[in-house]
């Protein structure tokens, strides 16, 4: 991957990092640095009507030729069943991967969650 980037990145694996919320227009630059795939771990409207929702993020990650999936989980608490899906996410979905939510925090926890099952 290239590391010039304006995205505040975090890699917390080999092929995979975390960020903070992402826009629509981040995709096209997650695509260019050599992400395939993003999944957003943010629920819909979890700070109010400024957060861009899934559906945009999603139309413009496939514009830039990212594979996408939206994981939403609560900020406390990640359920056994969203680890598991996390965990099948990672399995399923072409790395780099970019993971966020609002801090990248609930991400991390979510993917270390997931590579311990």
């Amino acid at each position: 991957m290239h590391t010039h980037t304006t995205l505040a990145l975090r890699p917390i694996a080999d092929t995979i990092c975390v960020a903070p919320q992402l826009t629509p227009e981040a995709m096209a630059e997650a695509a260019r640095i050599g992400f395939k795939s993003v999944v957003n771990n943010r629920p819909d409207f979890e700070h109010g009507p400024d957060q861009p929702t899934s559906a945009a993020i999603e139309a413009a990650a496939k514009a830039a030729g990212l594979q996408y999936r939206h994981l939403p989980v609560d900020g406390g608490y990640q359920s056994p069943e969203q680890i598991a899906a996390m965990a099948r996410l990672l399995g399923e979905l072409p790395q780099p991967l970019l993971m966020f939510c609002r801090s990248g925090a609930r991400s991390t926890r979510l993917y270390q969650h997931a590579i311990a099952l």
